[in-house]
């Protein structure tokens, strides 16, 4: 058996930019829960397709908010991801929808809007087992859904997907 071709992975920290009063967590928990990966943050009026959101977040908080919800929506099926729980373990996991957005209430709750369905494994991580170049994005903090650019915490993290895929 060949070693799982490596793959991009991103952090998911699916905590709201402008919204310090959202637990740490929470995001996640509801991602988590859901079976959804998200990025905040609420428009002012209910977009109907990507563009229309990436146009509202451009016009709402900058181009940077616009390509944030441009590159979130455009990450091919199957990428994977991690984000931290309530507790602070690791959870991997694989985008399995196409972008939508989201207004129920506990979208709301959370300030995470702009969400794919996820595909999570049911194991959680400690930060000994993820990658190092993984746990060291969480460790500088930061809200934003961005790229693991490392060679290593891709190769392993797709092994970890492998291993544990079928324990699901």
């Amino acid at each position: 058996m060949s070693d799982p071709e490596p793959e991009p992975v991103h952090r998911a920290p699916m905590r709201a930019r402008n919204r310090d009063d959202v637990p740490e967590g929470a995001g996640a928990e509801h991602g988590l829960r859901h079976g959804l990966v998200g990025i905040g943050e609420r428009l002012a009026a209910v977009p109907d397709s990507v563009s229309e959101a990436v146009a509202a977040a451009a016009d709402q908080d900058g181009e940077k908010g616009g390509r944030m919800v441009r590159r979130f929506a455009e990450l091919p099926y199957d990428t994977l991801v991690w984000t931290r729980d309530g507790d602070g373990g690791f959870r991997l996991g694989r985008i399995t929808g196409p972008w939508r957005y989201d207004v129920s209430s506990d979208a709301v709750t959370v300030g995470i809007h702009h969400v794919r369905d996820a595909r999570w494994l049911t194991r959680t991580f400690t930060e000994d087992e993820v990658p190092a170049a993984v746990a060291e994005t969480f460790r500088r903090g930061g809200r934003n859904f961005q790229r693991t650019h490392n060679d290593d915490a891709e190769q392993r993290t797709a092994e970890l997907w492998a291993a544990n895929e079928g324990s699901n």
